[in-house]
């Protein structure tokens, strides 16, 4: 993922989808190319089509913060890719890009976050993930273990911790649990191109996109289509294999302390057939929790990955004497995820 090879298949592609009369300028007649020339931008943007043309083959580096505003008007990029094209800029200048004075580090291990590990654990009545910019799960509340058995089971399986991005697009499983599969790798992808701009020296997210690409036709057209957005709140379908459908609401909470780490909860609406079965899953949850013995000499708390990257998650496979009904929630309008 070289920077400038980054920088020229972002910016072609925004161009490609901006009509010249959505920017005010006459359209019609033979145009070779879909959307705006780059005179065109560089014409919306008022810099000299030279410059931009620079820009867009890569050389970024030196932009100043009001000639990025100007390409991101002209190109009509929503927030989330004016962001992109920020830490883009700031990458290729080798200035950081996750704050003022320093460059991402590795997440620490949660064993050495224990307060981060009794939060989640506090959260009795919702699902509550830690998760870093890989897409690795870094730690669950019993309830997240007992709602992502279907994740943790595959990593186990293939002897790879559990990755939410690996989940969606390498295991089979995943489209049952997401009865909405197509949205769910939109959103994955869209969320790993954003954070691969803030770090594009991360050797580890190197490696997972080069895996998934290699593996999924559906991960490389999606990773080639250089979308960005950001999903930090709305609401989500899930077909869980022992309680069925839940409508859950999400919140995707940064965690200031470790730069790319968020904090993923999924609670359910009071009332609701969702929460019904979140609560009856929690049960089971804490049941299997109480059952399940330690493993011999692991000093590993529950929620935390061990050495092996595998979880300990609750044993919920012969749970089958629940019959669960379709969920109708979905009908009524609860909103689109929110940037």
């Amino acid at each position: 993922m070289a920077i400038r090879d980054d920088v020229r298949e972002f910016l072609m592609s925004r161009r490609a989808r901006v009509t010249p009369e959505a920017v005010g300028l006459p359209g019609g007649g033979n145009r070779r190319v879909t959307g705006l020339r780059r005179s065109e931008v560089a014409a919306v943007a008022g810099m000299s089509v030279e410059y931009y043309s620079r820009i867009e083959r890569g050389a970024i580096g030196g932009a100043s913060a009001a000639v990025l505003d100007a390409i991101a008007r002209a190109l009509m990029l929503t927030e989330p890719e004016r962001d992109h094209l920020i830490d883009l800029a700031r990458a290729s200048d080798g200035s950081p890009v996750t704050g003022p004075g320093r460059a991402r580090r590795a997440s620490r291990p949660v064993e050495q976050r224990p307060a981060l590990r009794w939060a989640i654990e506090a959260i009795t009545e919702g699902v509550a993930v830690v998760r870093n910019a890989r897409q690795e799960i870094l730690a669950a509340n019993a309830l997240g273990r007992a709602f992502y058995a279907p994740v943790f089971e595959g990593a186990e399986r293939a002897g790879t911790s559990p990755n939410f991005a690996r989940f969606q697009f390498l295991d089979p499983a995943s489209h049952d649990f997401y009865p909405d599969w197509q949205r769910f790798a939109e959103m994955c992808v869209a969320n790993m191109r954003a954070e691969a701009g803030r770090d594009p020296f991360d050797r580890g997210m190197h490696d997972l996109v080069g895996e998934l690409s290699t593996r999924s036709d559906t991960f490389r057209s999606l990773w080639g289509a250089h979308d960005v957005r950001r999903h930090g709140a709305g609401t989500k379908r899930f077909c869980h294999p022992l309680v069925g459908e839940l409508t859950l609401a999400y919140e995707d909470l940064g965690v200031t302390a470790e730069p790319g780490v968020t904090v993923l909860v999924y609670t359910a609406e009071p009332g609701s057939p969702s929460a019904d079965r979140l609560r009856l899953l929690a049960s089971w949850a804490a049941t299997d929790e109480a059952e399940a013995p330690a493993t011999a000499g692991s000093t590993t708390a529950p929620g935390t990955t061990t050495a092996a990257g595998t979880a300990r998650t609750p044993v919920l496979r012969d749970r089958t004497e629940y019959h669960h009904e379709p969920d109708r929630e979905h009908e009524r309008d609860h909103g689109q995820e929110q940037s």
